[in-house]
């Protein structure tokens, strides 16, 4: 038996009839959150007939019978029943439950694979029933659909060296990295706006996103990996090079595995090297679900959940939407948009680098584009491409005739200094632009051999395919991966996918457990140990122009020097030198953390983790004193000021205007982003005043001691890092600023108020936290140095380091307080040398 979905109708109806409606719909909101356990869920039993009939609304006769395959993924339950049509759960047997239980997790673990699900989560009851009754009373909230951005990633080491990529991870050559670089300057250049972006796991898709966001200065946005946005997996086929598999197979059937619909290349086996199975960016994923080959529209199939329960919600939110992923996702998704048929599928070509533009009206159907002599469009497609395929790529062939000819060409196209980030990214696209049109004079377009993605043509000949392809086999020909004529000549350059020597993690560090620490974990692919305790990994972000030149940063968003680029590198292969890996990521939104974030997970080589960015960890902010020198605030102000403001914890510096640069709420980050600090009434007024209409701004800071800025980030830590992260086991990174990460450790190590601001953080130096002995570490750097005599810690460096403690309180009599090598010294008694670093640290006198 099933329930009847009875849509209400709300033309002709009275305004108090809607109000009564409106009340009567929050009171069904409420009963149906009442619990199971009462017995019975009152929410179900209250049908939409019978409260039209309750509150006089009339309601078309008609009746709409909805089955689970007719009903949008949108309009389905967890378990795929129509919701409208669900009985009371307390109604179900108990396997019932149990098994609806068992879909609901399941569908929340692969709703939430990218992290995407986390922004949904629940707020306080009160909060909810407000939203809702809101919703009712003013109406729905319909924002003009946002635009969709795709792009595929640049050209990959692979592409260059026409190899089958699938699943493997090689990264972007030197020219992908050039053509994603001018990707973003003509998305620069077209004025478009990006909110949220979404990429696959694999590296040239997520450094090619990150290279965007580092062009148009918003690398803060947030960005979801999703294996689904992955490439088309090609079994066997991956690894091997395109024209000498065709050879030792036939160029017919090499090209019609490639190009058929529904044809799958031989799978791999479970022993391949690139089975993803072996790889710990998909240990997250149940292996039934990882693909040992894939046709075409097995590839287009898994990429339509991405599109139907994240991308278009997004754009039916008004959201602008980036997508960067690979030749045969971005054309899944292509003909999920305009509703492509099989047949003309494979007239659809994605090139390198060239975004492609849709925009949709009210009904999320695709607009037409509108082209001019720069642009371009395709058959059956309603993406806009913003720049005609092939002049990039016939431009940089010809780069080093152009610079002999143009002198001023190769300082512009290296130019840092001296122009905003608008004026240098459109400067240099002027030049390319000039060097493109000069090369188009050498090159035919029409006859260039660049990968567009298409696999070929697309014929629709399984049958043949496979016939050949069983006979081939049943004569013996073998199709073995590891066979070397399969492969690239090792002279065709590097494929990036060279296996590195095992190296053996040494856990050691200031304040160590003297045995190694145990781990748990998996084995790499590479057969590196991998750390599986609970840790969490701290680190001050590498050094800034304005950390060079004394000026105080706060919220100002600069990004790292040379030096800082450095110092997070060198911090991430020290990380990876002693086994250290992680599963999350935590920073602020100001550039320099999130580049130092990034640095370190490219050294670890997982670019793919989950970054997740919260003003919450952002630097103190300074007020007026921002961009000013400190030794000219001290001469300005007198020392006495200057130290109070800087070293005082409850004194705020002078407060900086509403209309002031550096006031947060005139950065676009903050002012459309930030959702979870009240509203202004004061600030809302300002903003309503100046733009002649009704405008909305939170509270936001306008100048903080060092204790507000640890009132924002120890309940973070605490309310959001601590259940999500730390109790869940996971190995936890947190790249963040001084004050901030001061916040972190006066609550970790329990350091006095008044102690607190004598605290150093060194600059790109990782700060281990031990979760079960409750202790900070540092790591041997291989030079022998003592790193208390390195670096400066502050006074309160004996707070910092102090002994390790059990679970219980208790001392750890297995934990040294001292710089300790395991390896070195196998005696368990304390040296005099040991003393004598111990009396520095407590400045206790060791016993004679």
């Amino acid at each position: 038996m099933k329930h009847r979905a009875v849509p209400i109708r709300q033309s002709g109806v009275t305004k108090m009839a809607r109000r009564r409606a409106s009340v009567a719909a929050l009171v069904f909101m409420c009963c149906s959150m009442i619990p199971v356990s009462c017995g019975f869920n009152v929410g179900p039993l209250l049908t939409r007939r019978r409260l039209s009939e309750r509150i006089g609304v009339p309601v078309k006769a008609t009746v709409e019978k909805e089955t689970d395959e007719m009903a949008p993924a949108s309009k389905r339950g967890i378990s795929g029943y129509s919701i409208s049509g669900a009985y009371s759960r307390s109604l179900l047997g108990a396997k019932e439950r149990k098994r609806m239980e068992r879909e609901k997790k399941a569908y929340e673990l692969e709703r939430n694979e990218d992290g995407y699900a986390d922004m949904f989560r629940s707020k306080k009851l009160w909060r909810r029933m407000f939203r809702y009754a809101k919703r009712i009373l003013i109406g729905p909230r319909t924002p003009n659909p946002g635009t969709l951005i795709l792009v595929r990633h640049g050209e990959s080491l692979w592409n260059a060296n026409k190899t089958f990529t699938g699943w493997a991870d090689p990264d972007l050559s030197e020219q992908g990295k050039r053509e994603i670089e001018h990707a973003a300057r003509l998305l620069l250049e077209g004025g478009y706006e990006i909110d949220v972006v979404f990429t696959s796991r694999l590296k040239r898709a997520i450094r090619s996103s990150w290279i965007l966001l580092q062009e148009l200065n918003e690398v803060y946005l947030p960005v979801f990996k999703s294996w689904r946005l992955n490439e088309r997996m090609y079994g066997a086929l991956t690894g091997l090079g395109k024209k000498e598999t065709a050879e030792q197979l036939g160029h017919e059937l090499v090209q019609a595995w490639r190009g058929s619909l529904r044809s799958r290349p031989p799978p791999l086996r479970r022993t391949d090297k690139y089975w993803p199975g072996r790889d710990q960016r998909y240990f997250d994923i149940s292996t039934e679900k990882l693909p040992l080959t894939e046709s075409l529209e097995d590839c287009m199939n898994r990429t339509a959940p991405v599109w139907e329960d994240k991308i278009s919600y997004e754009l039916s939110q008004g959201r602008n939407v980036l997508v960067v992923a690979h030749a045969n996702t971005l054309r899944g998704l292509v003909k999920t948009i305009d509703r492509i048929g099989d047949d003309e599928i494979q007239d659809v070509a994605i090139p390198t680098g060239i975004p492609i533009v849709y925009k949709f009206d009210k009904n999320m159907v695709p607009i037409p584009p509108t082209r001019d002599e720069q642009t371009a469009a395709q058959v059956h497609m309603n993406g806009l491409f913003l720049e005609k395929p092939g002049i990039l790529k016939a431009a940089l062939t010809r780069e080093a005739e152009w610079c002999s000819r143009v002198p001023g060409y190769d300082k512009t196209m290296t130019r840092k200094f001296g122009l905003s980030p608008l004026e240098r990214s459109l400067t240099k696209l002027q030049a390319e632009r000039d060097l493109g049109a000069w090369a188009g004079k050498f090159v035919d377009l029409a006859a260039s051999t660049e990968d567009d993605g298409t696999d070929g043509k697309l014929n629709m000949i399984e049958d043949d395919i496979w016939d050949a392809g069983l006979n081939g086999l049943e004569q013996g020909q073998q199709f073995d991966p590891d066979f070397p004529d399969f492969h690239p000549s090792s002279t065709n350059g590097d494929l990036g996918m060279i296996d590195s020597a095992p190296i053996t993690p040494q856990i050691i560090s200031n304040e160590p457990c003297i045995t190694l620490l145990h781990s748990t974990g998996k084995k790499s692919s590479g057969e590196i140990k991998i750390r599986k305790d609970a840790v969490v990994v701290i680190i001050r972000h590498g050094k800034t122009e304005h950390n060079k030149l004394g000026l105080f940063t706060g919220w100002e968003d600069v990004p790292l020097a040379k030096e800082g680029i450095e110092e997070a590198c060198a911090a991430g292969r020290l990380l990876k030198q002693h086994g250290f890996t992680f599963d999350v990521v935590y920073t602020s939104w100001l550039s320099r953390a999130i580049e130092t974030a990034w640095y370190v997970m490219d050294e670890l080589d997982i670019l793919w983790l989950p970054i997740i960015k919260s003003w919450r960890l952002n630097e103190r902010m300074y007020g007026s004193l921002t961009g000013l020198s400190k030794k000219m605030v001290s001469q300005r102000h007198g020392v006495a000021q200057f130290t109070a403001w800087r070293r005082g914890f409850k004194v705020q510096p002078p407060r900086v205007s509403s209309f002031s640069p550096h006031y947060p709420g005139n950065d676009k980050r903050y002012h459309k982003y930030l959702k979870d600090t009240r509203i202004s009434i004061r600030e809302s007024a300002i903003r309503s005043i100046e733009n002649g209409k009704i405008c909305i701004h939170r509270k936001l800071p306008k100048s903080e001691s060092l204790k507000d800025c640890m009132d924002r980030t120890i309940p973070y830590f605490s309310d959001v890092i601590v259940p999500e992260a730390i109790n869940n086991g996971k190995r936890v990174l947190i790249s963040s600023s001084e004050n901030a990460i001061r916040g972190l450790l006066m609550h970790l190590c329990d350091i006095p108020e008044d102690k607190i601001t004598g605290l150093e953080i060194p600059n790109g130096l990782p700060l281990i936290f031990d979760v079960k002995s409750k202790c900070v570490k540092l790591l041997d750097d291989g030079t022998g140095r003592n790193p208390l005599e390195v670096y400066n810690f502050g006074e309160a460096a004996e707070y910092l380091f102090r002994p390790c403690q059990n679970e219980d309180g208790t001392p750890d009599e297995e934990c040294d307080i001292r710089f300790f090598d395991p390896q070195l010294n196998s005696s368990n008694q304390v040296s005099q040398e040991d003393l004598q670093v111990i009396s520095a640290i407590t400045r206790k006198t060791p016993d004679p």
